[in-house]
């Protein structure tokens, strides 16, 4: 008893973090919780998650999350309904197929996944975001471009459990030109649109744990919007700074675990 006690609290801590920090950035908390949940239970005595465990706790708890975001965000006129459309439907049967196809892989492959994508993460966190705000009528981007690159982030989303905004958002702004507020809120939609996909796939192939993405989601309703008010308030900058440098770091560890 004792011991389950203790896993719910360190559960929960690890969610409040995670979804804190995913509140104070504006990016989804997948890319810092599955280190989180991956490495931190094992040294409290507690009997580690298994790569698969750890992606399906995430995939339904970030179907959760983002739903919360998206309803604090449903009158926002910024969604831009034909982006949802085309990057959505992309990312959706991606995330499917990933989250699907991961029940076929390994422990090492599934760490490697997330290895590359933290690694992508922290780059994309480095470059500068130039301001395009444009008017209503002048909000258009490249389709074919936008659904291309929705569907391979879905791919590496879903095997690991994540909705993908932590490279929609970057991607949206950097490559397909997509004004600041568009981004922000539009990925919203997509990241949610992402989780169905990513949290399908893993029932159906039984990766989940249900207890855990209880204790994350009870967590996450607490830490999201605390974190949204604290990042208004904060050096947005210094933030992202910091947790490019947690992500690199994570990845760093988890390419010597898969090397040596």
């Amino acid at each position: 008893m004792n011991e389950l006690w203790t896993l719910v609290v360190v559960l929960f801590v690890l969610g409040f973090i995670g979804s804190l920090l995913s509140g104070m950035l504006g990016i989804g908390g997948a890319i810092i919780k599955f280190p989180l949940l991956l490495y931190i239970p094992p040294l409290f005595g507690l009997v580690a998650f298994s790569a698969h465990q750890v992606s399906g706790i995430i995939a339904v708890e970030v179907f959760f999350s983002s739903f919360i975001g998206l309803w604090a965000y449903r009158k926002d006129c910024y969604f831009n309904k034909e982006l949802i459309l085309y990057m959505g439907g992309a990312v959706l049967v991606g995330s499917f197929l990933g989250s699907y196809g991961s029940s076929f892989l390994n422990e090492p492959s599934i760490n490697t996944v997330y290895g590359i994508l933290a690694l992508l993460a922290t780059i994309l966190m480095f470059i500068p975001k130039k301001e395009n705000e444009l008017t209503l009528a002048e909000r258009t981007f490249p389709r074919v471009l936008g659904s291309v690159l929705a569907f391979i982030v879905g791919i590496g989303s879903g095997i690991v459990g994540a909705g993908g905004g932590f490279l929609l958002v970057p991607i949206m702004l950097t490559i397909l030109k997509i004004p600041t507020r568009v981004t922000i809120v539009s990925s919203l939609a997509i990241t949610f649109i992402s989780s169905i996909g990513g949290s399908v796939g893993k029932i159906i192939t039984g990766q989940i744990e249900y207890g855990p993405v209880l204790v994350l989601i009870l967590a996450s309703i607490f830490a999201v919007p605390l974190g949204a008010k604290l990042g208004k308030a904060m050096p947005t900058k210094a933030l992202r700074v910091l947790l490019a440098l947690l992500i690199a770091a994570t990845a760093i560890k988890i390419w010597i675990d898969l090397l040596f």
